[in-house]
């Protein structure tokens, strides 16, 4: 049985289909922000500010079946910015995410954008 575009296992048990999640589920960053309960705030890198770069780090997150940040991996972003990004997103927590009644893992993707005050 596929689902989401990750492949599941169905055991058909007294009339009910259960599903044995064996990779996460990719669900769009715009689904999954509405599901964010805790946010830190990314600190601008002192560096970052006095060189003026700006811009947006974009990375790809692993949220577990209790929706704490578990992995990420930098999709694109200006260097300067990255650590700071992945620090604070890796502290993030999200409402556990439900298939089928059942929690799941996910994967998605999370923006970080920087931008200087003039």
């Amino acid at each position: 049985m596929k689902i989401a575009g990750r492949i599941a296992c169905g055991v058909v048990f007294a009339g009910a289909v259960l599903f044995a999640q064996t990779a996460p589920i990719r669900v769009g960053g715009n689904v999954q922000q509405a599901n964010l309960v805790n946010k830190v705030t990314p600190v601008y890198p002192a560096e970052a500010k006095e060189a003026r770069i700006q811009g947006k780090v974009t990375l790809e997150v692993t949220i577990d079946t209790e929706g704490h940040v578990v992995g990420t991996s930098v999709l694109e972003g200006p260097q300067e910015l990255v650590r700071s990004a992945v620090d604070a997103v890796s502290q993030w927590v999200y409402k556990p995410t439900l298939l089928n009644g059942q929690r799941v893992s996910v994967i998605t993707t999370v923006d970080v954008n920087y931008t200087l005050s003039n």
